[in-house]
């Protein structure tokens, strides 16, 4: 549906913020609504959109159980793989 809205579960991302939180319901009450910018007749529509699907994301994220893979690597692992791969390619 809307691709540039990121994953924001571990293990895609380690610590998520109220920026990021804020930016893909923004992102989604956009691609939902069709409008980039509202006119002023439905601005406060809008906003209370972001505002709800805000919400509940920070519900689902707070009641999600996210079980690790057998395989998956902790985030002090990717860190340091991360880090690696930053040194490798002269970056770090």
């Amino acid at each position: 549906m809307c691709r540039s809205i990121m994953t924001l579960r571990e293990p895609f991302v380690e610590e998520v913020t109220e920026a990021d939180i804020q930016a893909a319901a923004l992102q989604y009450v956009r691609k939902i609504s069709g409008f980039r910018t509202p006119a002023a007749h439905n601005a406060d529509a809008f906003n209370a959109a972001v505002a709800a699907v805000a919400d509940a994301t920070r519900t689902l994220l707070e009641d999600l159980v996210v079980r690790p893979s057998p395989n998956a690597d902790s985030p002090e692992v990717r860190r340091e793989k991360a880090r690696a791969a930053r040194l490798a390619s002269g970056r770090g």
